[in-house]
């Protein structure tokens, strides 16, 4: 499976953006999730959605201002930011657990599947 992530860009604090995440090559996985990278740190956990969108989970610095959703019949994984700050300038990688794993996991290894990032940079 293929990840394909877009929708990134330039946006002034407090503005807001949606990406996308399509999957190619086969169906997403039961668990994706987004994470995210800013220069000199690790990859944080943003957010994450079971198959039938009925568990949902975030990151604490996201909660309230991101939503994640999907649409299984397209394959593709949404993040809607919202109320974007400038420490939300990162790039952002959405990914997916285990075709068959089912326990939604805030950990970067435990995801197989990866995209190649799309850049948000939100400006002061």
């Amino acid at each position: 499976v293929q990840l394909q992530a877009s929708g990134g860009g330039l946006v002034q604090a407090g503005g807001s953006l949606r990406l996308s995440c399509a999957a190619s090559g086969g169906t997403l996985s039961n668990i994706m999730g987004w994470f995210r990278q800013a220069p000199g740190k690790g990859r944080e956990f943003v957010a994450a959605i079971g198959w039938s969108a009925d568990f949902t989970r975030y990151g604490e610095s996201v909660k309230g201002r991101f939503t994640i959703s999907r649409d299984n019949a397209n394959n593709t994984v949404y993040l809607q930011m919202n109320s974007l700050k400038p420490e939300d300038t990162a790039v952002y990688y959405c990914a997916g657990r285990g075709t068959r794993i089912t326990v939604i996991t805030t950990s970067p290894s435990q995801y197989t599947y990866w995209g190649q990032g799309t850049q948000v940079t939100v400006s002061s």
